[in-house]
């Protein structure tokens, strides 16, 4: 079963960033997503679940991936609606079908553009799938768009 993710966001020069605490955070000097006025970027995200392990389903990865993904957005005042492009990196292209069937679950009315490829390997020799996410928010109010 997947865990709830818990964000911290901090201030500074500008921007506000998530963390979800991954270890690798730290020792690569990176935030797990980072927004500027109206624009959140979502760096790759694997599915590690908060024991550090990972499911052997990549369905189940991709799942967690984009329940990470979401807890960053929403963190940073979006969601998963404000989704424009997403990136999807997987270790096993003829697995497609598996991770394009959870995108669609979640952005299939919302339609953001879409780059699905095969790479050799991720940073956990376990992780079988990466995403990265972009997105736009549209506030509410106008003069803050």
């Amino acid at each position: 079963m997947t865990s709830k993710v818990k964000i911290t966001t901090t201030q500074q020069n500008g921007r506000t960033h998530a963390s979800s605490g991954s270890s690798w955070e730290g020792v690569i000097g990176y935030s797990r997503a980072v927004r500027v006025r109206d624009q959140i970027h979502v760096t790759g995200t694997v599915g590690v679940e908060a024991d550090g392990k990972y499911s052997p389903s990549l369905a189940a990865q991709t799942r967690r991936a984009f329940a990470i993904i979401t807890a960053a957005l929403e963190a940073l005042g979006g969601k998963p609606a404000d989704v424009v492009r997403t990136r999807i990196y997987v270790t096993d292209i003829s697995k497609w079908k598996e991770v394009g069937q959870v995108h669609g679950e979640l952005f299939g009315e919302i339609r953001p553009a879409l780059t699905m490829v095969q790479v050799a390997a991720l940073i956990d020799a376990d992780a079988q799938v990466e995403i990265e996410v972009e997105a736009v928010v549209q506030d509410e109010d106008p003069r803050l768009a």
